[in-house]
């Protein structure tokens, strides 16, 4: 007697058995179909959402590349090669970071990677009765990974993982530092962000410096500038600030460039080929009508 095809329940034990039942992927030729079969599977419960998001991040992943996630060479904190222990500490203690590239002179002469557990280490065996007392920051550091910034996100993530490897610099076209990259920075565009307690500060997008002047972080939503600003920019084609001062300008502005939108200047302090990180905004309107002595009436 022939076997009896399988039941729908004994087919039921995986969200992959379910979604070849319903959507027959054998068929599908393009990633794009793959992203509309997510959205299916998505909408009709097949998998939770949080999945489907998970799985549109890994079909996005071969595409990026390193300069699209890279800390860029102006925000890259560093040590310097004549840095004394209690410099050292101190820094790690103020920035909260695991490693740091060493450099020499300038930053296009990263000479390699210190490890804070490697200090911290000759710095518990410094205070034993007898330990090393003589402080070389060379002996503590490892050669440094160089990556282009071209390279594939997925080819670097194989990278890491076979070197146990958690940082590189990333060299731009013309050998020159273009900044670092983290094992991090790479699993985020999977995962999302992963903060931790150092990650706090970062999440405050709006910042007071003067009375009339602000840092914004490009990536503040445009609700949030408006909210704190008391502004009615439209968030209609853009979600961020940084998108609506690059539209304004027409193309992704460098660093020193100025957009004024209503009665605020847009100052570009942070910027890559890719994006913007970091703005200025000041308010330009001020009261022009004069005090009774005549004189022009003070800032707001």
């Amino acid at each position: 007697m022939e076997d009896e095809p399988p039941s729908p329940d004994s087919q039921d034990g995986s969200w992959w058995q379910r979604i070849k039942q319903r959507f027959c992927p054998c068929e599908i030729r393009s990633i794009d179909q793959m992203k509309s079969l997510v959205r299916q599977a998505t909408e009709t419960e097949v998998f939770p959402v949080s999945t489907g998001g998970l799985i549109d991040s890994v079909l996005d992943f071969h595409d990026l590349r390193v300069r699209d996630v890279m800390v860029p060479r102006g925000q890259m904190d560093v040590i310097e090669e004549g840095t004394t222990l209690p410099e050292l500490l101190s820094a790690a203690i103020e920035t909260g970071h695991s490693r740091y590239p060493v450099i020499r002179t300038n930053r296009d002469e990263v000479i390699g990677i210190l490890l804070v557990k490697e200090l911290l280490r000759f710095y518990a065996n410094s205070q034993q009765p007898g330990g090393e007392s003589t402080f070389d920051l060379l002996d503590l550091v490892r050669t440094p990974m160089f990556v282009p910034e071209s390279k594939r996100l997925d080819a670097l993530l194989a990278e890491f993982r076979l070197t146990r490897t958690h940082m590189a610099i990333v060299l731009d076209e013309f050998g020159g530092v273009a900044g670092l990259v983290t094992i991090e920075d790479v699993l985020e565009e999977i995962v999302g962000d992963i903060d931790d307690e150092f990650d706090v500060e970062e999440r405050v997008n709006i910042r007071q410096q003067a009375p009339r002047r602000h840092t914004v972080r490009a990536l503040t939503p445009i609700g949030e500038f408006n909210e704190v600003f008391g502004t009615d920019f439209s968030d209609d084609e853009y979600d961020t600030i940084g998108g609506l001062v690059s539209n304004t300008l027409g193309h992704l502005p460098r660093r020193g460039e100025v957009a004024r939108l209503g009665e605020y200047e847009f100052k570009v302090l942070g910027a890559d080929r890719r994006r913007l990180h970091l703005l200025l905004v000041t308010k330009l309107d001020f009261e022009t009508s004069e005090d009774d002595d005549g004189s022009p009436a003070e800032e707001k």
